[in-house]
């Protein structure tokens, strides 16, 4: 069984005028997902928040 290869993308979720909320990343994420890009895991601030979204899709050989 071969092993798949991957890349992986990071998307920093917008923020809105206050620079505390977030702005719905939703068209940013249906590009990537246009583009092969799947969402597996968020990096979060200490104390609650999201700081990245990551995304991987398999590699091109």
């Amino acid at each position: 069984m071969a092993s798949e290869t991957w890349e992986y993308e990071t998307l920093q979720p917008p923020r809105g005028a206050t620079q505390k909320e977030a702005v719905d990343p939703k068209a940013e994420l249906n590009e990537l997902g246009e583009e092969g890009w799947e969402l597996v895991d968020t990096v979060d601030y200490v104390g609650g928040g999201t700081k990245y979204l990551v995304l991987k899709r398999p590699a091109e050989r």
